[in-house]
């Protein structure tokens, strides 16, 4: 069967760190930093995603703007490209995306609304649950039992 971007959230929970565009990025680092995550999802005024803002962004950020990075803008560093998946979407595509596309978080739009992220911890996490479960289930079926 196949494991869908919705049993991901169903586990995790949709709740989905996000940053206005024009707050600087010491906010962001910060707002990461206490979350214990690599990436803010960048909201317009409605809520709608626009962007995102990774830590490769910021670290891109520090050859460009060197000591002047902690009051620059979110806006200037963020990837606007943004990669999204619906919560039908199978996890299998959504990690064939992020491999090729070199991604490491997709957020979840729910009928253009923002849903939950999903990051490539999420899918490791799910993949390696899934190919536990075939061992299991071919030791199963070696014993004989």
């Amino acid at each position: 069967q196949t494991m869908l971007v919705d049993t991901i959230l169903a586990t995790k929970g949709s709740e989905v760190a996000t940053a206005d565009s024009a707050e600087p990025i010491s906010q962001a680092v910060t707002r990461m930093e206490g979350n214990g995550i690599g990436a803010l999802v960048i909201i317009d005024k409605a809520g709608m995603p626009v962007g995102i803002l990774s830590e490769r962004d910021i670290a891109r950020g520090v050859t460009r703007h060197g000591a002047r990075l902690t009051d620059t803008p979110i806006a200037s560093l963020m990837t606007r490209d943004l990669v999204t998946c619906k919560p039908g979407d199978s996890v299998a595509d959504i990690m064939a995306v992020m491999t090729n596309r070199r991604i490491r978080h997709v957020p979840v739009l729910r009928d253009g609304r923002l849903a939950g992220i999903i990051s490539i911890g999420d899918v490791v996490k799910v993949r390696l649950g899934e190919i536990e479960q075939e061992a299991s289930t071919l030791r199963a079926y070696i014993a004989g039992t």
